[in-house]
């Protein structure tokens, strides 16, 4: 009986205060809010979301439900996907003329071979096009199999909203809302190999012909000075005009308590990593579990 007092104290407080948070409440995770006071969360981003690591509470949410593109975060599924048809984590790939797709930085050349590991780590580290549709056809499927793989895990997952029409988030048919994004990472950290790679700042590794390469994350939160009373634990970014400057990423206060926080659509490309700051930082002052 005292869980439903304690839900019902704490709505109160949440109506009170009028913050604009949507709390998910659950009988194995109590939240404090431990500043009353504390002003309602301005976010200048179109859709957001934060979820707490190891539950289904969110501390916050704006637009949350709305379907929108969601770029390359897009590649967090394929990732899922790749290694449950992995064809040997050790395998080497020759990089072909088809795998080489406009968008981005080029990191792999025509001819190359390289061990799918790396192909895997330059696709989520570095959101390379072209790794990403190495992996897909290192699999032996087809892009349109492989989608559709894509697509039937979002419905196992309960991503109602979420939908797939390339592996790598150049269509603006790729679809997801904020609050999906965020239950798509907290399935994907599950994955140590996913999570290993968008934890890492840079990545070196070598073709089979020796050729020596090092590629950098896109998530510019994995450099920023380490003053912050949180750790940054990955995440992964995406482009296009139409979704605009989009974000997930996964973080740890001081005491190890993990949040994903989800940016869509903000304007732009530093913008991203400044207001999921801003919007970690509310959190983890104003709320405690």
């Amino acid at each position: 009986m005292w869980h439903l007092f304690l839900k019902i104290f704490l709505v109160l407080i949440l109506l009170i205060t009028g913050d604009n948070s949507d709390i998910l409440l659950n009988d194995n995770l109590k939240i404090i809010k431990k500043n009353l006071a504390a002003p309602v969360m301005e976010l200048p981003a179109e859709k957001a979301a934060v979820l707490a690591g190891d539950d289904r509470v969110w501390f916050f949410t704006k637009r949350a439900d709305e379907v929108q593109p969601i770029a390359s975060i897009t590649k967090l599924m394929t990732a899922l996907i790749f290694l449950e048809n992995n064809p040997g984590w050790e395998t080497t790939y020759v990089i072909a003329y088809d795998d080489l797709i406009e968008g981005g930085k080029l990191n792999l050349f025509r001819g190359e071979e390289i061990k799918l590991k790396d192909i895997f780590n330059t696709s989520l580290i570095a959101s390379d096009n072209g790794a990403t549709i190495a992996l897909v056809h290192a699999t032996g499927l087809s892009e349109e199999e492989f989608v559709k793989k894509m697509n039937e895990k979002a419905r196992t997952l309960g991503l109602i909203h979420t939908q797939f029409k390339d592996p790598i988030g150049l269509s603006d048919e790729n679809l997801s809302t904020a609050r999906e994004v965020a239950l798509l990472a907290k399935e994907t950290l599950k994955v140590p190999e996913i999570r290993e790679a968008t934890k890492s700042k840079d990545y070196k590794f070598a073709t089979l012909a020796g050729r020596q390469k090092k590629i950098e994350s896109t998530d510019y939160l994995l450099f920023d000075p380490a003053d912050n009373q949180f750790t940054v634990l990955g995440g992964k970014t995406g482009y296009t005009d139409k979704a605009g400057y989009c974000y997930v990423g996964w973080f740890a206060d001081l005491n190890g308590r993990e949040i994903i926080s989800v940016i869509l659509n903000s304007a732009g490309k530093n913008d991203r990593f400044r207001e999921s700051k801003s919007l970690i930082k509310w959190v983890f002052d104003n709320y405690t579990w």
